[in-house]
């Protein structure tokens, strides 16, 4: 249960309504403070809509923080999220074999990605040998994108566990497809 309220629009000034247009828990719990609300979704917002990452690589970039954090609402809304940008079934299985390290048939640049992520969640930063492998086939925007991407991520992960924000149940159908080790 939730550690706030989730907020519903008749609950919410005015000018801040336009913030719960996604109906999901997270919004509705981060409206509590409608101005940081803004500032998140404005991040947020920019990471999906204007980023000129690729949204694939952005997504399986996102999907292995989740993955990685054993965030049931991260990764499940982020499956659902990353179809809408290509990501497919055999994308969520490479990417659950090199977080196991093992083999997979995804190309090298997502795989080094992926490690990338893993780096930034576990030991704060991403190696010199990563992120110049990265770079090799990124433009510096794109790099402060994947980079930012993955932080931003990293923080959303950890307001989602203390915030012991629910999952709902439209999105925990993923777990059937992809069981999360440590998610019941």
């Amino acid at each position: 249960m939730a550690r706030l309220p989730y907020l519903e629009a008749d609950q919410v000034a005015p000018e801040y309504r336009d913030m719960l247009r996604r109906n999901t828990n997270l919004h509705k719990l981060l409206v509590n403070s409608p101005d940081m609300a803004r500032a998140f979704n404005g991040v947020g917002g920019y990471i999906r809509f204007k980023s000129k990452l690729n949204p694939r690589l952005r997504e399986l970039a996102i999907l292995q923080v989740g993955w990685l954090e054993q965030s049931e609402y991260e990764f499940t809304h982020h499956v659902k999220i990353g179809r809408e940008f290509g990501v497919t079934d055999e994308d969520i299985a490479g990417l659950i074999a090199e977080t196991e390290d093992k083999t997979s048939n995804l190309e090298p640049l997502a795989k080094t990605i992926l490690k990338g992520a893993r780096e930034m969640a576990r030991e704060l930063a991403m190696s010199d040998a990563t992120f110049a492998e990265i770079k090799s086939h990124l433009s510096d925007e794109e790099m402060v994108d994947l980079v930012l991407t993955i932080a931003f991520y990293c923080a959303v992960v950890r307001v989602l566990a203390t915030m012991k924000m629910d999952n709902e149940p439209y999105y925990k159908e993923v777990l059937e497809q992809y069981p999360m080790p440590g998610v019941k």
